[in-house]
């Protein structure tokens, strides 16, 4: 891991992931563009709330056979609650997505095919899906209007706090998972399974007072 001087404060920011052009710092939380050997400071994050996450920056793990360590994190708020979307970085070269809430667990990986689905392009021009619609397989569980609440690491795109988006989870018989969005700039398809904690078999876990923490976790 590499690490460079924050342009605006001059704190040191880790750079965990290569292939991500942005990365925020953790000190006053400005978005930092890599720029060659330097970074460029384009404006702040929000804030990120407390949480009781027990994953954190540098945690690690494995599933079905892909290694992964997790290098950001964006956190999403809507009405009843909010929801953490960490960006991993894989053994195999690519990104993910580990969706975080209430104690599940998705992980993702972009679908961009799936933008040429009859639904999903009707999504995109406007029209809304329902609890109960189905793609495929998937039936829709949950529909969200949400607000990004800040971003921390490394990630593929900025995380101003005006972003918005709809956000539809779908989910089948067998555990998939199907997670479609809906911002300014166009609609993603991210597509993947449910996971326990424990199926993720993490490594270097946040420690949270009251939790006992398996010592296989830290």
């Amino acid at each position: 891991m590499t690490a460079l001087s924050c342009p605006a404060c001059g704190a040191e920011v880790p750079l965990r992931s290569a292939a991500m052009p942005y990365a925020v710092c953790g000190y006053c939380h400005s978005v930092l563009l890599r720029q060659g050997e330097g970074l460029s400071d384009i404006g702040k994050s929000a804030v990120l709330p407390f949480d009781v996450s027990p994953i954190q920056l540098g945690t690690s793990g494995a599933v079905d056979g892909l290694t992964f360590e997790v290098v950001g994190r964006v956190r999403w708020g809507w009405q009843d609650g909010s929801w953490n979307e960490w960006l991993l970085s894989c053994g195999d070269g690519k990104a993910r997505w580990l969706g975080e809430a209430m104690g599940q667990y998705m992980l993702l990986r972009e679908r961009p095919d799936l933008d040429s689905h009859p639904l999903v392009d009707r999504f995109a021009r406007g029209e809304a899906f329902r609890v109960g619609d189905r793609i495929d397989d998937y039936s829709v569980t949950d529909v969200k209007e949400a607000r990004c609440l800040g971003g921390e690491g490394d990630l593929p795109f900025p995380t101003p706090p005006d972003w918005t988006m709809t956000s539809i989870d779908f989910r089948d018989t067998a555990g998939g998972a199907l997670s479609v969005q809906r911002d300014a700039q166009g609609v993603m398809a991210y597509e993947g399974r449910y996971h326990s904690l424990a199926e993720l078999n993490p490594r270097n876990l946040r420690s949270i007072e009251g939790w006992p923490m398996p010592a296989n976790y830290r």
